[in-house]
């Protein structure tokens, strides 16, 4: 049976206890026996792939490997993945270059099926970096079944730190968080954007990501989102202000229903 993590409190509250106890309870996931199986046949099995059809002929490989990038839910796309493989992310056109959500980019370019003679399923150290990358989004992925907005914090560093490592352009860092959608959910939120903006023109929601990050945390530069301490600002808010909208629903929710209550007719 897989470890349950234990999420005891909401909101940020929730989220200190998870940092105070991340490294046991992420320790007890990955040593789970469902974890565990599919790791292990992962490492032997692995370097033995040489084409998009090994990795799609094993079910048990290509849940791993999509669950590296959150990406669980695509494990019965065969020919969307497929083709996600096949065209690597050299080309302009590739089909997960043209995709708004960049994880479809960051699977492809990690597995290197189209971007060269030979894949990089076969290099020392490939399957513990997938492996390392799948045990902590799986471990996100069941904080999420109780708390998914401590799911969306868990992603933040990764998230931030595969953009920084992709892109060095400004306007592209950002437009890559808007085009994350789990990113995007933490920093629209932390920013006190509303989800309408979703909807303008996309060189107008730039603007606004890039001015309201300016007010909140001093700065527009993705790059310095990887200090901790404004890390965990950003993570903060989010958190908070997820909260508070949540609390916000519910007393409306309530209200609503007294309202109608009190105007139900006496019989």
């Amino acid at each position: 049976m897989t470890f349950q993590p234990i999420v005891p409190l909401t909101g940020y509250l929730g989220w200190r206890f998870l940092e105070r106890t991340l490294e046991n309870q992420q320790s007890a996931f990955s040593e789970s026996q469902p974890v565990k199986r599919a790791t292990e046949h992962f490492r032997d099995k692995i370097g033995e792939v040489r084409t998009v059809n090994d990795l799609m002929g094993d079910r048990q490989l290509l849940s791993v490997a999509l669950g590296a990038f959150g990406l669980d839910e695509d494990i019965n796309n065969t020919f969307y993945i497929k083709k996600i493989l096949e065209d690597g992310t050299i080309d302009d056109d590739a089909l997960a270059n043209r995709l708004t959500d960049n994880r479809y980019a960051d699977f492809s370019r990690a597995f290197g099926f189209g971007d060269g003679a030979l894949p990089r399923t076969g290099l020392v150290g490939f399957p513990d970096d997938i492996i390392d990358r799948y045990e902590a989004r799986q471990f996100e992925r069941a904080v999420g079944d109780q708390n998914n907005n401590l799911r969306l914090a868990m992603n933040v560093k990764a998230g931030i730190a595969d953009i920084l490592d992709r892109t060095n352009s400004g306007a592209a860092q950002w437009f890559s968080i808007m085009g994350n959608a789990p990113l995007r959910e933490v920093f629209q939120t932390a920013l006190g954007l509303p989800s309408s903006i979703a909807s303008i023109d996309l060189d107008k929601q730039l603007e606004l990501f890039r001015e309201r990050s300016t007010s909140i945390f001093g700065t527009e530069q993705l790059s310095d989102f990887v200090d901790p301490d404004r890390q965990e600002k950003l993570i903060r808010l989010f958190l908070i202000r997820s909260e508070a909208a949540n609390i916000g629903n519910a007393t409306g929710g309530a209200t609503a229903l007294t309202i109608l209550r009190s105007t139900r007719p006496s019989t």
